[in-house]
């Protein structure tokens, strides 16, 4: 519940704090004193609308505090949780309004979106006046309070739901890809074929593209070594002559020898060379010789690979990947009608789960809607609304499935016999829908209810048994949550724990008063001064004895 409301440097506010307590509470006040301001000022707080108008006049901001007593499990602390901000202890939700119309948000001294503070403020507090339609106008809102009324658990709906949404997706995945398949059959067909007749594996493209590379070097370098062995062992080879001058020095080397032993020498060291260029020639012909044929084929495989790329724009090493999908999706041809029936059959299953859930609650709102309309009904005779009746149009068509179910729930009403029923807004006149919301809102208690419910105003233009017939039901309200009105009926104050009078007082801006200005304040009266100012509200502006008398049997009758 709200425990506290600090305002500061809203329109003739300058400062006010007001605690709040359980139960019910009153404002009152003259017309004009300020009531609407307070009205204002926490609306902003609780994420309303903005407005650089509301800071009170030469300053730049003002701020209004709102604190929360509330429960662990509460609604707001979970989506304050949701949105990273610590919740321990009390919740506090401030706004700052600057006068060039800026705002900025806080939810426990941690900044937040106006949106976010928004959704926590409207799980805090809701605001109701003659004109409010908030919680009346939105069918969506009225299955969710009948839900709430009945307690209904809409999860096995939603989860059926979801289920059947999943399982309708997934057979439309696999029709596509089933049509998909058939439009290109002939194609996958022929380039199966054409990849099984390939047979291209991971990394083959760069090992031929490797082997194709020391080939070709090899073809150049041979070419150098046969050259090579031709001069050093060929027909142009200088060993025979060489070996001839050798045997014919070897010969005259005894007649000569100091001529000759040099020369012999220095030739048979030249063979001996000669002989070792030619093993290692021939050891380097034979490490080097490779077959072309061999190149040849390897030069055709790498080829073929690349041009299968190009032709199915993917990486060669990706052509066996491709080949695989090709392969499942011509299988998915052949297989996929009966996964088809397959897929047809879950949606079938979770098509008939759906029905049942939604079934199912379709036929407890029913219920309830018949147990809400007998008790907002009962409500009705004692607000001067004997004659009409309230009634929960409820519309299946189980066509349109939602999480929620397939009915659409709307608030009607008839106001007299004989007359046609229709929805609440458009029936009810503006005291007429504030009596039936309060009579729902009775009915509902702390069902589908915010924590503190606040009523502007919603006995304008009622009287006597009327007034006190909506006192009385906001007081059986305030049983259950913490309920505010502001309020001109002297029956609705005088049922209140906690009266809060609203009045407008001259301020001076200087010292000795030289310049005045006005300013709201708010006193929580009791005793004698509450007897006072609803004795002014029974009397007007001259209060009598009378009046007083009048207030004080209404202060009893309440007690």
């Amino acid at each position: 519940m709200l425990v506290q409301l600090a305002i500061r440097d809203i329109v003739l506010i300058e400062r006010l704090d007001i605690g709040f307590a359980a139960g019910l509470s009153v404002l009152t006040g003259e017309t004009g004193a300020g009531k609407s301001i307070l009205l204002d000022a926490l609306s902003l707080a609780l994420g309303g609308r903005g407005d650089g108008g509301l800071v009170r006049h030469g300053e730049s901001r003002g701020q209004v505090t709102a604190v929360f007593d509330l429960p662990g499990d509460h609604a707001a602390r979970v989506l304050a949780r949701d949105n990273d901000i610590p919740d321990d202890g009390d919740l506090i939700l401030r706004r700052v309004q600057f006068a060039d119309g800026r705002t900025r948000a806080f939810v426990n001294d941690q900044p937040v979106s106006v949106q976010a503070l928004r959704a926590i403020g409207a799980a805090l507090v809701e605001i109701h006046g003659q004109h409010d339609e908030r919680a009346l106008v939105d069918p969506a809102a009225h299955r969710a309070l009948l839900d709430a009324f009945g307690g209904h658990d809409s999860r096995a709906t939603a989860q059926a739901h979801q289920r059947l949404r999943a399982a309708r997706q997934a057979l439309d995945d696999h029709r596509d890809r089933i049509e998909r398949a058939r439009r290109e059959a002939d194609f996958l067909a022929h380039a199966v074929d054409e990849l099984k007749t390939l047979a291209p594996m991971q990394g083959e493209e760069e090992e031929l593209a490797a082997s194709r590379q020391r080939m070709m070097q090899a073809e150049k370098v041979v070419g150098e070594i046969n050259e090579a062995y031709d001069a050093v062992a060929g027909h142009a080879s200088p060993s025979p002559a060489l070996s001839s001058v050798l045997r014919r020095l070897e010969r005259r080397a005894a007649q000569a020898p100091s001529l000759c032993e040099p020369s012999v020498k220095a030739l048979d060291a030249v063979l001996a060379a000669l002989d070792e260029a030619r093993l290692a020639l021939e050891a380097a012909q034979r490490e080097a010789a490779f077959d072309p044929r061999e190149l040849e084929r390897t030069e055709e495989r790498l080829f073929a690979l690349r041009a299968a790329a190009r032709k199915y724009n993917v990486a060669a090493d990706d052509l066996a990947a491709l080949r695989k999908r090709y392969e499942a999706d011509l299988a998915a041809i052949h297989a996929g009608e009966e996964e088809l029936a397959a897929r047809e059959t879950a949606v079938a299953e979770a098509e008939a789960a759906y029905g049942a859930a939604a079934r199912a609650l379709s036929a407890a709102r029913r219920a309830s809607a018949s147990a809400l309309e007998e008790a907002v009904n009962r409500e009705l005779p004692p607000l001067r609304l004997e004659r009409a009746r309230f009634i929960v149009h409820i519309e299946t068509d189980e066509e349109q499935r939602a999480a929620e179910g397939f009915d659409r729930v709307e608030f009607w009403v008839r106001t007299n016999p004989g007359t046609r029923p229709g929805p609440l807004m458009k029936v009810a006149s503006g005291g007429e829908l504030s009596r039936f919301m309060l009579a729902l809102k009775v009915s509902l208690a702390d069902r589908g209810s915010a924590p503190t419910l606040v009523f502007d105003e919603i006995d304008s233009g009622a009287g006597g048994a009327v007034a006190d017939a909506i006192g009385a039901r906001l007081a059986r309200l305030a049983a259950r949550v913490q309920v505010m009105a502001v309020t001109h009926a002297p029956q609705v104050a005088a049922r209140a724990q906690r009266h809060f009078l609203i009045s407008k007082d001259s301020v001076s801006e200087e010292a000795g008063g030289a310049t005045e200005r006005i300013a709201t304040r708010v006193l929580a009266i009791e005793a004698a001064a509450r007897r006072e100012e609803i004795a002014r509200m029974l009397a007007g502006a001259t209060i009598t004895d009378e009046a007083r008398a009048a207030a004080q049997r209404l202060l009893e009758a309440a007690d």
